[in-house]
């Protein structure tokens, strides 16, 4: 059935889909500590004397070990926010770092050697939450971000409130457009009836940008080189091999510091590369038009977006498989298939790598990403050969959005103890 543009449900995905679909560079829970203290620093109005980062666990977690781009190689949240108060541009956002020059580099370097720069545990009832506080001699400013990576809560200057601009939002609010009403019928019914003029811009953003870091995870020499060793061992003749290895390779290449920008979904840009980058190579593969390549990047983007809506932006559960399982859809979307087989291919695909575990941004998230991939692959192969998971087995239940919402439960209750163990165990705890 189509949906009619004046449909409120076809007016929403439309508006997710532009809320989503945005561009960062790096990791975007370093990116967001960089954001917060360039704007830090914009509000204070020249370099501070010191700095403090108050981070949730879970944001400890997946800047721990991930490089931030622009900074000369260096991890952590140390090297986030002092690159982003040096040497960040925070009307850019989450691309608040992307222009940072070789002297900035060097003066990002040498302030973590001359300032104090001070990281802290942040006790809060928000997985998501941080803030970066500045000082000089007589002044400190303090900015909070919570819930989301752009969702700047607080900005308070000698602790009195700073209205500054449209970046501030109130801590209870959401910001964004309400997503509980999303389902996999709805979503193809979308994806089928939608005006590409109104997201085309967007979605051809997200395959020149996915595209580009994806070949540059090929060509260079990033992280554990997965996209690599992937075409190396099975060879390049196979497009499922393709579609893992180009998504992975991405992944090797930003969680390395590379400075291309990716097009992110559910707050993340592994999700983007995994969500797009197979569909991509598939829709080559199958020689499809434009169009068909649009909407299947609606169908994969949208069931990312609707399974980690219930598993929460940060979590003990590796939201490469959200993706994964998307691009699966995405690419039955690409050979014909509609509600009933994006439905078999989502619900077999989340019986098979709903196990794997989120311990931080690192090198071997690219690994993950192959294996999410393959994972939605095999579970469109599942259902095209007559075969399937049933109802009753483990996790699985019987309909679709009865399954998606047992992995929303397992993400963001059953999880919980495994995310602080997870957390103690990277931390040395």
């Amino acid at each position: 059935m189509l949906m009619e543009k004046t449909n409120a449900r076809y007016l929403a995905y439309c508006e997710i889909l532009h809320e989503e679909l945005i561009p960062a560079m790096g990791c975007t829970e370093p990116i967001a500590i960089a954001y917060a203290g360039a704007m830090a620093r914009k509000v204070l109005g020249k370099l501070p004397e010191k700095i403090v980062v108050e981070a949730s666990d879970n944001i400890i977690k997946n800047v721990k070990s991930v490089v931030v781009p622009n900074s000369g190689g260096l991890k952590g949240i140390e090297a986030a926010v002092v690159a982003g108060v040096v040497a960040g541009d925070a009307d850019k956002m989450l691309e608040v770092i992307c222009d940072v020059n070789s002297a900035e580099r060097k003066a990002i370097a040498n302030y973590l050697t001359t300032n104090e720069v001070q990281v802290n545990a942040l006790k809060s009832s928000f997985i998501f939450d941080l803030i970066v506080t500045v000082f000089d001699e007589n002044t400190k400013v303090a900015v909070q971000i919570s819930n989301y990576h752009t969702n700047i809560v607080s900005i308070t200057k000698n602790n009195k409130p700073v209205a500054f601009e449209q970046h501030c939002d109130d801590l209870s609010s959401t910001q964004i457009t309400d997503r509980s009403f999303m389902n996999v019928r709805d979503i193809i019914d979308f994806a089928c009836s939608v005006d590409i003029n109104e997201v085309k811009k967007i979605l051809q953003r997200q395959i020149d940008y996915n595209t580009a870091i994806a070949n540059e995870g090929i060509n260079g020499n990033w992280g554990a080189n997965i996209g690599s060793v992937l075409l190396s061992a099975w060879g390049k003749d196979d497009v499922k091999v393709r579609a893992k290895a180009m998504a992975a390779a991405g992944s090797d290449a930003r969680m390395s510091g590379c400075e291309l920008p990716v097009i992110i979904v559910s707050g993340s840009g592994n999700q983007g590369l995994t969500a797009s980058v197979p569909v991509i190579e598939y829709a080559k593969e199958l020689k499809t038009t434009p169009d068909m390549l649009y909407r299947a990047l609606v169908v994969s983007n949208l069931v990312t977006i609707h399974l980690k809506t219930g598993i929460g932006r940060l979590s003990a559960y590796c939201g490469a498989v959200s993706a994964g399982v998307g691009a699966g859809a995405g690419i039955t979307w690409l050979h014909g298939g509609r509600f009933d087989e994006v439905a078999h291919t989502i619900v077999n695909a989340l019986a098979i790598v709903s196990g794997i575990i989120c311990d931080g941004a690192k090198p071997s998230c690219a690994g993950k990403i192959a294996s999410a991939v393959e994972a939605g692959i095999l579970g469109y192969h599942m259902y095209k050969n007559g075969q399937q998971f049933y109802g009753g087995e483990g996790i699985v239940t019987k309909g679709v959005e009865n399954t998606i919402s047992n992995v929303g439960r397992l993400g963001s209750l059953g999880m919980r103890e495994t995310d602080k163990e997870i957390i103690r165990i990277m931390l040395g705890r």
